[in-house]
């Protein structure tokens, strides 16, 4: 083929990447009100592959957002309510003896609720911590062990997570290997002036707006494939690499605000999902390759929750977006080491 016809190709894809998108993002905009950076970080990792972990302050639409979601996708949903008494056979399923037509027993498994393709983990820091790890497995792997058999979860496969940071009481924080698994984490505010006149229009004046169903799973596949042939320069994924080093402590790319608070930076996934989310950011600026500018734009829901602070950044109340920041001004776009960037 020749490069003419691969551009050409190359191209039609694009745009029907970039027309799913906006389809998907303007039916959530029907029931959605504002947020728009929200919106665009879970559509990120509907359009990537990945999973999305929602906080905020009950009543700022988390819930709605990922319901809405689901009603413009024509894929399987399940909503998982996560309290502390929920227990991993109520999420995985679990084996159950069945008596068969000739009078003999066996055991059948009995599928639980995260055979489905778009989870909702409702306050998922509600269940404890060995509730919670029974996503790990399903996260990553995109599989369910039961009874020493591996079953395989039905793709594309998303979970979408909130969880509420003000109330403490009967919760029980993520772990670190589970935070991990989340492509990004977004933090929802509240909204405007203007956003919640438009609110109050469309919930107090007996109109219901609903999201219609505008693409399948077969096109987000295609989608997802077409992300990971969007191109990145060496020199730019070499940003990306930086600033994922520097937020080791005591590592050879460190800065001084890492050395002084925090603890543990940020695993391989968080440079995997900041070069995949701003291949992302690239496609729907009708780019083939990645900027500089990209991988700003997707650094700190890349990396919020992979990076843990330590005691002295908690004594002084430092926040870890402040914190990442500071990491990101002090990191050049230009290598020190031009063979790094070779």
């Amino acid at each position: 083929m020749s490069d003419t016809a691969t551009n050409d190709s190359m191209e039609a894809r694009a745009d029907a990447f970039r027309q799913a998108y906006r389809r998907v993002k303007d039916e959530v905009g029907k029931v959605i009100v504002g947020h728009d950076e929200i919106v665009h970080g879970v559509l990120t990792c509907l359009f990537v592959g990945g999973h999305a972990l929602l906080e905020g302050v009950p009543g700022l639409g988390k819930t709605l957002l990922v319901r809405t979601l689901a009603d413009a996708v024509s894929l399987d949903f399940n909503r998982i309510q996560f309290t502390p008494d929920l227990m991993p056979a109520d999420i995985l399923g679990t084996n159950v003896v069945m008596e068969t037509p000739d009078g003999r027993r066996m055991f059948e498994f009995q599928r639980g609720p995260i055979f489905s393709q778009i989870i909702l983990a409702d306050e998922i820091n509600r269940a404890t911590p060995k509730t919670q790890s029974a996503l790990l497995e399903a996260m990553q792997e995109k599989s369910v062990t039961v009874g020493g058999t591996i079953h395989q979860l039905k793709k594309p496969f998303f979970v979408l997570a909130t969880q509420n940071p003000i109330e403490q009481e009967g919760t029980y924080p993520l772990p670190e290997a589970q935070l991990d698994r989340f492509l990004f984490k977004l933090v929802v505010g509240y909204s405007t002036r203007e956003e919640l006149a438009t609110i109050l229009d469309r919930t107090t004046r007996g109109e219901t707006p609903h999201a219609e169903k505008v693409i399948d799973g077969d096109t987000l596949i295609r989608c997802q494939a077409l992300v990971r042939e969007v191109l990145i320069a060496p020199h730019v994924q070499d940003y990306a690499i930086r600033l994922a080093l520097a937020t080791h402590p005591d590592g050879p790319f460190a800065v001084e605000v890492t050395n002084r608070y925090i603890r543990w930076g940020t695993s391989p996934r968080g440079v995997q999902t900041l070069v995949l989310a701003a291949k992302v950011r690239a496609l729907l600026d009708g780019r083939y390759n990645v900027s500089f500018e990209d991988i700003r734009r997707v650094y700190l829901p890349s990396l919020r929750h992979r990076v843990l602070l330590n005691f002295e950044a908690q004594a002084e109340g430092i926040d870890t977006d402040e914190l990442l920041l500071k990491v990101l001004g002090a990191v050049s776009e230009k290598a020190e080491d031009p063979v790094a960037a070779a």
